[in-house]
């Protein structure tokens, strides 16, 4: 467990610092031409990786336990906050997501993902097998899914609303919520954010374009155009670190949501095919991690955990290549920085707790055992 706990540790390391080297090299020409400076852009985010990485060793230090007892105060914070962007966030891109703090700015939907993961894992555990039951167990867990997907939807933000849906419904089937009732909340929650995508003009369009691509075989947008031209660009050894073609400003957010297409064209096919490797890694270390915990809560948490890292890095890269209309999910521990790359550390910290406090656990154990036998002999 302790080696499982380390490789998560390590592997979200290795990731923060290669997004450290991606994102000087595909933020420095706009950085010049926007503030006059190479380095503006590299040194917020290097702060940010810098804060990330001490609150990883604090979350890793403070005993995962703890989250059971203010996990519903935990997430009435996050929906009070949500409630808040609606009179406080500044309308930006057609959205207002962020609470301006001064010294930055803060995403609460970032912070009601994490929540939703911790108060679903103390309330499956807590109900027992009376998640079968709709009306007495699942109903419960899924209004508070509802409650606080629905307050991002309509920020609007689709993506971070999707994000949570499909983290939630995994925990609860992993949980042991019956089949029909999973689907029939998959059901209800596709109509729902159908019927929200619809609603706001940026995601129509942006569901139009992606459905129109394949009838005309064109572009999806901008944007996906030249990260496609960046990825394949990069060929299999890529053009090296710092000779990205596509951010001389030919690629929008080419150091946010779309910087798995600079790395692609720096690092080429075998580096793509390595961070790919790398966010496996950490999900199958982190599954490895919930099945030997001891406690549901531990379970659950770094399973939601786990799910949540893998399904943020899936839904960027295939925005990245095509392959989903384009929405605004960064790349875990790799995009410019901001709230989802401080809460993805804090989730990493929570998750090595999770493996290195079991550890400990079954370790103690295996040595009272060994004291017992002896005793007896």
């Amino acid at each position: 467990m302790k080696k499982l706990a380390l490789t998560v540790f390590l592997d979200a390391f290795v990731l923060s610092l290669l997004g450290l080297v991606l994102v000087m090299s595909a933020s420095s020409t706009y950085s010049a031409f926007k503030f006059d400076s190479l380095f503006h852009l590299f040194s917020s985010h290097f702060s940010k990786v810098v804060a990330g990485i001490l609150f990883m060793v604090v979350f890793a230090i403070v005993p995962y336990e703890n989250y059971k007892k203010y996990s519903k105060y935990l997430l009435l914070l996050s929906i009070g906050l949500l409630l808040l962007t609606f009179i406080a966030a500044p309308n930006i891109k057609g959205a207002g997501r962020w609470i301006n703090l001064g010294f930055t700015t803060f995403q609460p939907a970032d912070l009601a993902r994490l929540a939703v993961i911790i108060h679903l894992a103390a309330l499956i555990e807590r109900k027992g097998k009376d998640i079968e039951n709709f009306k007495h167990g699942f109903i419960y867990l899924i209004i508070w899914v509802m409650v606080t997907a629905v307050l991002i939807f309509v920020q609007p933000n689709l993506s971070n609303g999707i994000l949570v849906l499909i983290i939630s419904i995994a925990m609860l089937y992993a949980g042991g919520a019956k089949s029909k009732h999973i689907l029939a909340s998959m059901g209800f929650f596709s109509f729902l954010g159908g019927i929200g995508a619809m609603c706001f003009n940026h995601s129509r369009e942006r569901i139009f374009t992606f459905i129109h691509s394949f009838s005309t075989g064109g572009d999806i947008n901008i944007q996906v155009r030249q990260a496609l031209l960046g990825l394949g660009s990069g060929g299999i050894f890529g053009v090296g670190l710092g000779y990205s073609r596509q951010s001389n400003l030919f690629l929008p957010e080419a150091y946010g949501d779309f910087i798995f297409a600079i790395l692609g064209e720096e690092l080429g096919f075998i580096g793509s095919v390595l961070v790919l490797f790398a966010y496996l890694v950490l999900f199958i270390a982190g599954i490895l991690i919930a099945k030997k915990c001891r406690d549901v809560f531990g379970q659950l948490l770094a399973f939601g955990i786990s799910i949540s890292v893998l399904v943020n890095a899936f839904i960027n890269i295939a925005v990245a290549t095509g392959l989903v209309p384009t929405t605004g999910l960064p790349l875990p521990f790799i995009s410019y920085g901001g709230t989802s790359l401080l809460f993805m550390c804090i989730s990493i910290g929570i998750l090595f707790n999770i493996g290195f406090t079991n550890a400990a656990r079954e370790k103690r154990a295996i040595e009272s055992k060994q004291n017992l036998i002896m005793e007896e002999s």
